[in-house]
């Protein structure tokens, strides 16, 4: 998993209309975090309505966090995405009821040792996660969280597990972007190639994504992280993961910045085996992708 680190200081930002956080933590964070707490339900609620148009998988979230917006196209320097995409989709497939791991019993055993299990072959209606379940109801004997990443990352050094590496997953996912509306598709010359690429066709949508991931670490905080959206939470886990999370907090001004700081290292603190117990059954698989990035 990628490391945080502290980002130079720059003069402080000025207020603008794009949505992003320009003032001062210090002034509003305490009142802004307690009007959440009194309205919470009701902006959850309308946030979802708001959003059944164009909803977006993890997957898709965390790739449309680190696209570039004019250039289309991911740094070529983040060497995370691509395991941290697949971690995503075990997630979202424990988030729709798919998956699970293995039973514990009265023999208490880590994350890391609790293999994958299969709850519901019913199709999802996405490629990629259907491609994914089949491989893992196909699969015996099970397989741990850690062994699945590598898997459909294609990074094992076994020739009979390259069968389940899952192909062109981010040209896939930028597709489904496209079909949302929300990127377009063109092609740019590199020198000695073409490469196809998915500028930001609908920004709207992105910083609604960028304010989602700001305010949870800020006016949203709830200081007790069993009090965050699930969706939300494994969000920040593996945004962090995939090395692009920053990118949600490079409008923010220093101040501001530092807050958000502080509280995703106070997630990244936390031990994933302790946590697992205190939510609800289907977040054992997400406590478990996070367990395998931290190693």
């Amino acid at each position: 998993m990628s490391s945080l680190t502290r980002r130079p200081i720059r003069a402080p930002a000025t207020s603008d209309s794009s949505g992003t956080y320009t003032e001062s933590a210090s002034n509003n964070y305490n009142e802004s975090n307690a009007h959440h707490r009194a309205t919470g339900n009701k902006d959850d609620e309308q946030d979802s309505d708001g959003d059944k148009e164009t909803r977006l998988t993890l997957m898709e979230e965390v790739l449309l966090l680190g696209l570039k917006d004019r250039e289309g196209y991911t740094s070529f320097w983040n060497d995370c995405i691509s395991s941290g995409l697949r971690g995503c989709i075990l997630t979202e497939l424990s988030f729709r009821g798919r998956i699970e791991l293995e039973k514990t019993g009265t023999r208490r055993r880590t994350l890391a040792n609790r293999k994958v299990v299969l709850l519901d072959d019913t199709a999802t209606g996405d490629v990629l996660l259907d491609e994914s379940l089949r491989h893992i109801k196909d699969t015996q004997p099970t397989e741990t969280v850690q062994s699945w990443i590598e898997y459909l990352s294609g990074e094992c050094w076994n020739p009979m597990k390259l069968k389940y590496q899952l192909r062109n997953v981010r040209e896939r996912l930028a597709k489904n972007l496209v079909d949302k509306g929300i990127c377009s598709t063109e092609k740019q010359n590199f020198f000695l190639f073409d490469m196809t690429t998915h500028p930001l066709n609908d920004s709207v949508h992105k910083l609604k994504l960028v304010k989602k991931v700001q305010d949870s670490v800020l006016t949203r905080w709830p200081n007790d992280p069993r009090r965050i959206d699930k969706r939300i939470l494994a969000l920040i886990y593996l945004a962090h993961a995939s090395d692009v999370l920053e990118n949600a907090f490079t409008p923010l001004s220093d101040e501001d910045y530092e807050v958000a700081m502080k509280h995703v290292r106070e997630l990244l603190d936390l031990d994933p085996d302790q946590e697992t117990s205190k939510y609800d059954p289907k977040m054992e698989v997400m406590w478990a992708v996070v367990s395998a990035f931290n190693k």
